[in-house]
């Protein structure tokens, strides 16, 4: 070793995924929708992803159940108490790093804690469970559009209708595909590590919208047909009343990054 020169100290996980985010994901165009990146470095940053423990975030599994917080989903969709209550649990939102092209966060959801079903405009997200397990149901809508008769819902295929517990791979959702509406509901408490590209942004009308879903069977399609089985399809109506989400700020405890690529 030469004297005199700074030895680099190995980069934390935190600090790999981010450097693979800032050369894979350009600063997103006002003027155009964001193209999904290629598939090599997609894979690139799913294999760092699959490698981040709790530990390497600053995590342990037992960081959000101590009941805190007062969490709310209000809307007029919301038709029993019991329902309510479950979706009353408090969710911590820890950030780690954000700007224009993406964002890395981790949401953790104590035991029954549930995000309802919403869309990713023009995003790819890619989610990994640190730990716990969660229900996620996604769908995908059906293109060209095919709404119901006389009605304001639109049709949508089922993509994934599962529980995952960790340890599970990485998944990605893209703008068109991969089940780019979903819903999470934690069946023990759980923690999700996400990248958002791009995040939402209001200014560049990626406005995150919640949805409701129905059986296929409860509203007409006219002439519509499905290619396999009906339960694969679901109707999907946005929710015009307001969703609010109260995620408490959490403090993030793992390694910082460090901005070397500016």
């Amino acid at each position: 070793m030469a004297w005199g020169v700074p030895t680099r100290l190995p980069s934390s996980r935190v600090q790999t995924l981010y450097e693979l985010c800032k050369r894979t994901f350009p600063s997103p165009s006002s003027a155009a929708p964001s193209s999904p990146p290629p598939a090599s470095a997609v894979r690139a940053i799913i294999s760092i992803m699959d490698t981040i423990s709790p530990a390497d975030v600053g995590l342990r599994d037992d960081n959000l159940e101590d009941g805190g917080g007062h969490g709310f989903f209000e809307s007029s969709f919301m038709k029993g108490s019991a329902r309510a209550a479950r979706w009353a649990q408090p969710i911590t939102y820890l950030h780690i790093y954000q700007c224009d092209a993406f964002s890395i966060g981790i949401f953790c959801l104590p035991t029954s804690a549930v995000i309802p079903l919403h869309d990713h405009p023009g995003m790819t997200v890619l989610s990994k469970i640190l730990y716990g397990s969660m229900h996620v149901k996604s769908y995908d809508w059906i293109e060209p559009t095919v709404l119901a008769s006389n009605q304001p819902v639109r049709l949508a295929k089922l993509h994934t209708d599962d529980v995952r517990t960790a340890p599970c791979p990485t998944t990605v959702l893209y703008p068109q595909s991969g089940g780019n509406l979903h819903s999470f509901t934690s069946v023990a408490s759980c923690a999700v590590l996400d990248v958002l590209a791009p995040p939402y942004s209001e200014n560049a009308g990626r406005v995150c919208t919640y949805f409701h879903d129905y059986p296929f069977s409860s509203f007409s399609a006219g002439r519509t047909k499905t290619v396999d089985s009906p339960d694969n399809y679901a109707w999907i109506e946005a929710i015009n009343s307001p969703v609010n989400i109260y995620m408490r700020p959490g403090m993030y405890t793992g390694p910082t990054v460090q901005d070397r690529l500016s």
